[in-house]
């Protein structure tokens, strides 16, 4: 069985389960499939709003297809996730990512 078909198993049996839901976003991306990936990690993101890490990923799957407004959207939702966590690596990460981003306008 496949990654996808086993984690879209996992997900049949627990429609709320982060890390698959995660699993599965990154799945697609790394396949190419970015719109079934974006969905993904939308879902995750609003069954899981501090999903940090959700943010950053599908910040950088826009970013590599062009779609630069959505992704520094995506990055202002992820650090702002990062605050309520108090993860301060991730809010590293994604700020490094969104200057990075503006600065190529």
């Amino acid at each position: 069985m496949d990654k996808i078909a086993t984690l879209k198993e996992i997900l049949a049996q627990d429609p709320t389960n982060a890390f698959a839901r995660y699993g599965l976003a990154m799945e697609y991306a790394s396949q190419g499939e970015i719109d079934a990936a974006l969905s993904e990690f939308a879902r995750l993101l609003a069954d899981h709003p501090d999903y940090t890490a959700g943010y950053f990923m599908a910040a950088q799957t826009l970013a590599r297809v062009g779609r630069k407004e959505e992704a520094k959207s995506r990055l202002k939702e992820g650090i702002a996730s990062a605050i309520r966590t108090s993860n301060q690596h991730a809010r590293n990460e994604m700020q490094a990512m969104l200057d990075e981003l503006e600065m190529d306008l």
